[in-house]
């Protein structure tokens, strides 16, 4: 178990990186639920700024997002700059709606095969609902080849349903399911918290939380769901990466303001892994 910092995140300076930038074979994740939002609402334009200066102050190389609108995934991309790459699009039938996209270092990581489907009974019907949710419920899934290290691996980004606990967990059987064997990331906001059902198929996979088994840990067990406008300590981690393949030296949840605000009502979780090689 890795230690861990503390503090008030409103007296932290959220001008230095959580995470920052890392160099290979090190590969910097984040999970990051933006909130929803119009383009022309005024919460929406104090928040895009925010979002933008976290992106750039820490550049993870592979970012899992979600409740992403077209013009929010814009800015993720502008924030990020024009090496990476998004792969995902809306939810609804047509393909609009809000999107659980991946953007990715494409200096870094060369895209090797990709999807994106229902987590319904029927994963390849676009819009679908199956299990009592209200609204479609998607995951994104891509094969990725390390440039530096020449290894493949899986990655996952998804939303889990909010009201549904049986949707909940036969989407992550569905995740089990669609990632195979070799080294898996699973990010997502996954409406549950490390001990739920949903949580423990996914552990049972060997897809383990990155918060658990880390080095270090860079930052206090915040909740990642902000209620009240404010960081608390001892909450609920419902936004969380899980890996499987990978050693996890740092982990972290940014609680600390930037630009005088939080970027969204979820807080950004942070992981730095290392793949471990594949015997030959």
């Amino acid at each position: 178990m890795g230690s861990h910092a503390s503090g008030d995140p409103a007296g932290a300076r959220g001008s230095d990186p959580l995470v920052g930038a890392v160099q290979p074979p090190d590969l910097s994740i984040m999970t990051f639920n933006v909130l929803r939002a119009r383009a022309a609402s005024a919460p929406w334009r104090r928040r895009r700024d925010r979002i933008r200066a976290l992106l750039q102050r820490e550049r993870p190389t592979l970012l899992g997002a979600q409740e992403v609108l077209p013009h929010q995934a814009a800015l993720l991309r502008s924030a990020l700059g024009g090496d990476y790459r998004l792969l995902g699009h809306g939810r609804d039938a047509g393909g609009t709606g809000e999107g659980c996209p991946l953007l990715y270092d494409a200096t870094r990581l060369a895209l090797v095969e990709g999807e994106q489907g229902a987590l319904s009974r029927t994963p390849d019907v676009p819009g679908s609902l199956s299990w009592g949710s209200l609204f479609p419920r998607v995951f994104v899934r891509a094969v990725f080849l390390d440039r530096v290290t020449g290894e493949r691996f899986t990655v996952v980004n998804t939303h889990l349903d909010v009201l549904s606990p049986l949707a909940r967990r036969r989407a992550a059987e569905a995740i089990v399911a669609r990632v195979g064997d070799g080294a898996v990331i699973v990010t997502g906001d996954f409406n549950a918290g490390p001990a739920s059902p949903p949580r423990r198929i996914l552990e049972g996979a060997g897809l383990d939380d990155s918060w658990a088994i880390a080095r270090a840990r860079v930052s206090p067990e915040w909740s990642t769901h902000v209620l009240g406008g404010r960081p608390r300590a001892g909450g609920n981690r419902i936004d969380a990466i899980h890996t499987r393949g990978f050693d996890v030296a740092r982990a972290g949840i940014e609680g600390r303001p930037t630009l005088g605000g939080w970027p969204s009502d979820h807080l950004p979780v942070q992981a730095v892994v290392r793949q471990r090689a594949v015997a030959a």
